[in-house]
């Protein structure tokens, strides 16, 4: 399985499955688990823990623009075609209210336009019964592979 020969959506799909592994940055963040990878749509699974932990004792707002820039990144992998990459130009994000410790959270992003060298999304930080604690907007520069 060679990821460069692979589109986004099946390097998303295959980190789902399990047949690839997922990146370090999944386990230092605490992004246990790849729930949905479609076209255009991604939904991890994230728990905030003691690593996590701010000067204040809070979980420090890296947590969230981390597991945010990860979940619009990856729903803009996944429109993708194989051999193409990407690279986060801008990331804004607005902080609800304090992401709480030990809490499953569900992060979503969702491709919102796709222009010739640009992906917009947004992506959503959420508990299980829908409260939001983080909301996020990325803009991603597609990496086109040089052609000899």
């Amino acid at each position: 399985m060679n990821p460069h020969q692979m589109t986004g959506l099946e390097m998303m799909q295959a980190f789902q499955k399990g047949l690839v592994p997922a990146p370090g940055i999944s386990k230092t963040m605490g992004m246990g688990e790849l729930v949905e990878a479609e076209f255009g749509r991604i939904v991890m699974r994230a728990l905030a823990d003691e690593r996590h932990t701010n000067p204040l004792g809070g979980v420090h707002g890296g947590f969230a623009a981390t597991v945010l820039d990860s979940v619009t990144g990856c729903s803009a992998h996944s429109v993708l075609a194989a051999g193409e990459g990407y690279g986060t130009t801008d990331l804004a994000i607005k902080m609800c209210r304090p992401v709480p410790f030990n809490t499953p959270l569900i992060a979503e992003g969702k491709v919102i336009n796709i222009g010739k060298n640009l992906i917009i999304s947004e992506g959503y930080l959420r508990d299980e019964e829908g409260k939001l604690y983080a909301h996020a907007t990325a803009t991603n520069m597609i990496l086109r592979a040089k052609s000899a």
